[in-house]
This record gives C-alpha cells, sequence and structure tokens, in this order.
C-alpha cells in the first residue's frame, strides 16, 4: 500500500523513544511515502500539551492512568495498556559507591554526601512521581521512618530533568551518579542498573494494594491546582486522538505497536508486552 502526501503525528512518552522509532520503521516499509512527526515528552507533558489545543494522531503514554485523568472522553476514546515496566537505580562504572550499592543497602549509598543522583520532573514524567512513590513505598518496606524526606533533600533538583530520557542521558554523560529510571531505558542504553524488591519498584499487580499507600501531589488539568495520585503497577498505553488527521493511519500503527510485530519490540527494548 503506497499513502501520497500524509503525515503521521505522533507524541509519546520519552521512555518509548526506542519502541516509537522501531514501530516507524516497520509501518514505513508498508507505507513509502507517509511521513512521521514523533515528539518526545513527559507524559503528563503530553497529555496536557492535548489538552492546550496541539494536535497529534496518536499519543503514547508512560501512566495510562493519565487516559482516564486528563484525554477520555473528550480528547480519546478509547486506550490500549501494550507494556509494563519497573523503576530500577540506573548508574555507570564511574558511579561513586557503584562497587558497594546493592538492593539493601542503596538508600545508605545515595544518602552519601559525596554520591549525587537524581529524578524527573514529576508535574511532568510519571517516572519522577513514580520515584516519589518508591521512596515513599521503600521508607515502610525497609523500616526506615524519615527515607523519603532524606531522599527528597539529598536529590538533585527534579526541575533539571523533565522527562526521564533526559535523566538518564544526564547519567550516561557523567553528570550524576545514579539515576532513577525505567529498567527499559538502563537495558537500551546500557547501564548497569539495580533491581529493586517487587514490592516497591512498582512492577507487580500483586502488591497493587501496597502501592496504593504511596501518594503524590502532582499537577491537575486545572492551572494552579493539584490533585494526589496513588501508585499503581507500572502501565504503558496508547490512544488515537479524536483530533487527529489520519485516523485510519492512526489505528494500522497501534494495531502494529499492539500486535506480534510490536511485542517482538518492545521485548528488545526491555519492556514486558501486556
Amino acid at each position: 500500500m503506497s499513502i501520497l502526501s500524509k503525515t503521521l503525528r505522533i507524541i509519546h512518552a520519552g521512555a518509548l523513544q526506542q519502541v516509537i522509532t522501531k514501530c516507524v520503521e516497520h509501518f514505513s516499509s508498508h507505507n513509502v511515502n507517509l511521513t512521521f512527526e514523533a515528539t518526545g515528552v513527559g507524559s503528563r507533558e503530553g497529555a496536557k500539551r492535548l489538552l492546550s489545543g496541539e494536535n497529534y494522531d496518536i499519543i503514547a503514554l508512560a501512566d495510562q492512568a493519565l487516559f482516564a485523568e486528563l484525554l477520555v472522553p473528550d480528547l480519546v476514546k478509547s486506550y490500549y495498556i501494550f507494556a509494563a515496566d519497573q523503576i530500577v537505580i540506573g548508574y555507570s562504572q564511574l558511579s561513586k559507591g557503584s562497587e558497594e550499592i546493592n538492593q539493601e543497602n542503596w538508600f545508605e549509598t545515595l544518602l552519601d554526601p559525596q554520591v549525587t543522583f537524581a529524578r524527573s520532573d514529576h508535574h511532568l514524567d510519571p517516572c519522577g512521581y513514580r520515584t516519589l512513590m518508591v521512596w515513599q513505598l521503600s521508607e515502610s518496606f525497609y523500616s526506615r521512618p524519615g527515607l523519603y524526606s532524606k531522599m527528597e533533600s539529598a536529590c538533585i533538583p527534579y526541575s533539571l530533568y523533565p522527562k526521564s530520557l533526559d535523566l538518564a542521558s544526564a547519567l550516561v554523560n557523567g553528570k550524576v551518579d545514579y539515576a532513577f529510571l525505567y529498567s527499559s531505558e538502563a537495558e537500551q542504553l546500557g547501564l548497569p542498573y539495580i533491581t529493586l524488591p517487587s514490592k516497591v519498584n512498582l512492577s507487580n499487580p500483586a502488591h497493587a494494594n501496597f502501592y496504593d499507600q504511596a501518594a503524590v501531589s502532582v499537577e491537575s488539568k486545572v492551572p494552579g491546582k493539584n490533585i494526589i495520585i496513588h501508585g499503581k503497577p507500572i502501565e504503558f498505553a496508547i490512544g488515537i486522538s479524536k483530533e487527529g488527521q489520519e485516523h485510519e493511519l492512526a489505528q494500522s500503527f497501534v494495531e502494529l505497536l499492539t500486535g506480534p510485530e510490536g511485542n517482538s519490540i518492545l521485548e528488545e527494548c526491555g519492556l514486558i508486552p501486556c
């Protein structure tokens, strides 16, 4: 099939950059004259761009809950959950304390005054608010009263990193010793990482009730007002914008991502297909 003079516009979580790039390559092989505009942002920022009137055909987010909160039913009719992930602590061979850090002592390593660590912006990026949830859950899981506040105080200002992909780049470039990322991002970049217990890493639906005790305040769709969101298992989702110009092409792209070819791409990129 050949498409003439059409552009498919995609806005997606920065963490999905490699996934979307590979899907575009596959899709292009069947639509040789189709062009693409793909924009990677923090997922809350992406949803708010649609709310502000920016026009895209497809929106792929790192948190499926954003669709119900911000987009459905006014801007997106329905959405599809397609992948799962977990929060990990990425580092490099040059990171201070990397020879000693493990699943049991990571917070002691990170709270060393000589060590730097960072997270992304929780108002723009799900990885940012999920990191805060991990800290809250860890305070309970490890029986460490005050851990959350200590981590917040010691962390590099989140405003420096709008999305987790920016944070991953900072880690690769040696600007920080440690970064809270998705495991898929660390694997894509070839970074070593510490896997956290499933009770705190937001990966396991069996622990959904435990995750729910974590709560973070983020900016709502009403300027100047915040809402409280609770911890949930990490699920990525994709939807088609009602305002988009290329509904049929968008539907075909979503079918690619959520089908067998897409599942292979997700696995290549370190994600768990749903």
